[in-house]
C-alpha cells in the first residue's frame, strides 16, 4: 500500500508544472502551493526514504510555505529549479563519500562490484551532476524569463524526456560494458 501511495504522490508531483499552468486560471497560487505542500507532507510521513530524501522534502515544504505566503504565480515557477538544485547537491555530495550514490544503488544488485564498476558508477554520478546542473539552469531561466507555456513545456515534459533519455542511454551503455567485463 505504501508503494502505491508513494507512486501516486510521485506522479502528482511530476504533474506540478501542468497543475500550475492549468490551475492558474481557476485558483489562487496559494491553493496550488498548498496542494504541493500536502503532497510533500504525505510523502515525508509515508517515507522510509533515507537521509537524502528527508532534506529534499523539507526544502520543498519550506518553498511551498514561501509560495503560499507570496501568493504569486511567479513564486510557483521556481520549484523545478529547486528540485534540480537539491538533486545536484545530493549527487555531488555523494562524490565525496566513500561510495557515490550510483555505486550504492549498483551494489544493491551487485554487492561485489569490480574496480571497473566502481570507476564507472563514479563517472555516471558525475554525468548526473552535470545533468542536474544544466536542467536546473534551464528551469531557472524558464522561471525568470520564459512564458508560462515555455516554462510548463520544459519543466513538465522536455526535462522528463531528457532525464528518461539519460537514464535509458546509461542503461544501454551499462549493458554493453557489462558484456565486456564478464
Amino acid at each position: 500500500m505504501r508503494i502505491a501511495l508513494n507512486s501516486l504522490i510521485g506522479l502528482l508531483t511530476l504533474a506540478y508544472p501542468f497543475a500550475v499552468y492549468f490551475g492558474m486560471h481557476y485558483v489562487e497560487p496559494r491553493i496550488i502551493a498548498g496542494f504541493l505542500l500536502a503532497l510533500l507532507v504525505l510523502r515525508l510521513a509515508g517515507s522510509a526514504g533515507g537521509q537524502w530524501l528527508r532534506p529534499l522534502l523539507i526544502a520543498g515544504m519550506l518553498y511551498c510555505g514561501f509560495a503560499i505566503w507570496a501568493n504569486n504565480l511567479i513564486a510557483l515557477r521556481f520549484y523545478p529549479a529547486l528540485v534540480s538544485a537539491g538533486m545536484l547537491l545530493i549527487f555531488a555530495w555523494s562524490l565525496w563519500s566513500p561510495q557515490p550514490l550510483i555505486e550504492r544503488l549498483a551494489r544493491l544488485q551487485h554487492p561485489d562490484l569490480p574496480p571497473e564498476g566502481v570507476v564507472y558508477t563514479r563517472r555516471v554520478t558525475q554525468v548526473w551532476c552535470v545533468f542536474f546542473l544544466m536542467n536546473g539552469l534551464i528551469a531557472l531561466a524558464t522561471a525568470l524569463w520564459g512564458s508560462f507555456e515555455q516554462w510548463s513545456l520544459y519543466n513538465g515534459l522536455i526535462s522528463y524526456l531528457l532525464m528518461g533519455t539519460l537514464f535509458g542511454g546509461e542503461y544501454i551503455v551499462r549493458l554493453r560494458t557489462q558484456k565486456h567485463v564478464r
